[in-house]
């Protein structure tokens, strides 16, 4: 059993590095420009070792989106935990998600390229993803209800027109068409919007 559990923790320790290697690649060279040779190389491995954890360079990719969105929805569970009222953990959280999405995703040319084509593929983390932050923000609407700060409805419904009014605060593709626009409506006065329609 012991020798198991060593099994797993030295496994998990290599694809740790591995998608550590990898990320710091992309973000410096681009996700196209980088091949599973160049990552094996700064790792000082062979091509083959690479493979014998990850089937291909797309599955590493996966990999490094997974704990992006990890840390994404870390920051959303977080927020929604506050002592705060409902109306305040949602203009928190979209303000936090948007500063992410500009800080990580927009700010590196590189690390954009890689968001885009995660997203482009349409791949089951990114709709995983967003199927939780569904569920989280309709827990925090239906306290919202429950303390009369929202009127009754449907909380499941709600919250994924919450998302669809804020998404352009947290889509990488659509933060960058916006920011250089001056006839689009602000950060502030989407979540605004967003959080009085729930009221009414």
């Amino acid at each position: 059993m012991t020798e198991i559990i060593e099994q797993d923790i030295s496994r998990q320790e290599n694809v740790t590095r591995i998608l550590d290697a990898a990320e710091r690649l992309f973000r410096h060279y681009g996700y196209t420009k980088t091949n599973v040779a160049d990552i094996a190389r700064d790792l000082g491995m062979s091509p083959a070792n690479i493979y014998r954890f990850f089937a291909s360079k797309m599955e590493i990719h996966q990999g490094i989106c997974g704990r992006m969105l990890a840390a994404s929805y870390q920051m959303a569970y977080d927020i929604s935990k506050l002592p705060l009222s409902a109306s305040e953990r949602l203009r928190r959280y979209v303000h936090a998600q948007y500063k992410m999405t500009l800080e990580t995703m927009m700010d590196e040319e590189k690390v954009h390229e890689m968001v885009v084509i995660a997203i482009e593929r349409d791949w089951h983390v990114i709709e995983k993803h967003v199927d939780r932050i569904h569920r989280l923000i309709a827990e925090v609407i239906r306290e919202g209800i429950a303390a009369g700060e929202f009127v009754e409805q449907d909380a499941e419904m709600a919250s994924r027109c919450f998302g669809a009014a804020t998404v352009t605060l947290c889509h990488p593709q659509m933060v960058a068409q916006c920011l250089a626009k001056e006839n689009r409506a602000t950060p502030e006065e989407l979540i605004e919007y967003a959080i009085r329609a729930l009221k009414k």
